[in-house]
């Protein structure tokens, strides 16, 4: 039977927030590298809202593909919020259910793989003008295969995680009620984001369909992007280039 949050919540959840720290030191020490991770994040949203229009279309996807679009895939720098968080995490896991917490500590690492490969990513463009050749060149140069398909898997965990949560009635009242007690404890910005990804996998009456679709795109496009060979004329194959925003 489960006693309680640990201290390896918070461990776990502190080294992914360090990590994420790490990739910030490393850019803050070069112009250069922060203004191609800006530019690579920015195309990145482009290409979510290119590959999802369909969804973003869609009454009933519309605000889940924002919430994926804006909180896990936009270009905002969360420093701040960051900072903050990691002062607070053990407060975290001693105010929140564990179910929650688990998703947090899920979020945590999805965030940090997504720093350190958007770094790699960065490090491999030639400019900060990025679009769909300089993408997959990037991409390409990079490789790290398994760790790509840990963050769709990572990815998905999280709205799994939501989807799970918002049938709980106990646990969203319980969310509810936490507000107060989070704001005090520096928690408001996460307590925010949870309460946002409840409501919007709850007004979708059902996320199978819509997790599915993005896990099916995402993987197809990973795969497609790693076998995005380059022509004996050094250009990148057009049928890949289609799949991306210019």
């Amino acid at each position: 039977m489960y006693s309680g949050p640990t201290m390896m919540d918070a461990g776990t959840i502190l080294r992914y927030l360090q990590d994420v720290d790490a990739e910030r030191e490393r850019r803050a020490s070069s112009v250069e590298l922060l203004e191609r991770v800006h530019a690579l994040k920015a195309y990145q949203q482009r290409r979510f809202s290119h590959t999802y229009a369909d969804l973003l279309a869609a009454p009933r996807y519309r605000a889940a593909a924002l919430f994926f679009l804006h909180d896990l895939y936009g270009p905002q720098d969360f420093a701040s919020r960051d900072a903050q968080f990691a002062r607070v995490v053990p407060a975290l896991v001693r105010l929140f259910p564990q179910d929650i917490v688990a998703t947090v500590a899920t979020l945590a690492e999805l965030h940090a793989l997504s720093e350190q490969l958007d770094s790699a990513m960065a490090f491999k463009l030639e400019s900060s003008r990025v679009n769909a050749d300089a993408y997959v060149r990037a991409w390409l140069a990079t490789g790290r295969a398994d760790a790509r398909q840990r963050q769709i898997d990572l990815t998905l965990t999280v709205g799994e995680a939501l989807d799970r949560l918002t049938r709980n009635p106990l646990l969203r009242h319980s969310l509810r009620l936490m507000r107060n007690p989070a704001r005090a404890a520096g928690l408001y910005a996460l307590q925010q984001f949870l309460e946002r990804g409840f409501d919007v996998f709850k007004e979708m009456r059902g996320s199978q369909q819509f997790l599915l679709i993005i896990g099916e795109r995402e993987r197809a496009l990973a795969q497609a992007l790693f076998s995005a060979l380059p022509t004996e004329r050094g250009e990148v194959n057009t049928s890949i280039l289609e799949m991306l925003p210019q």
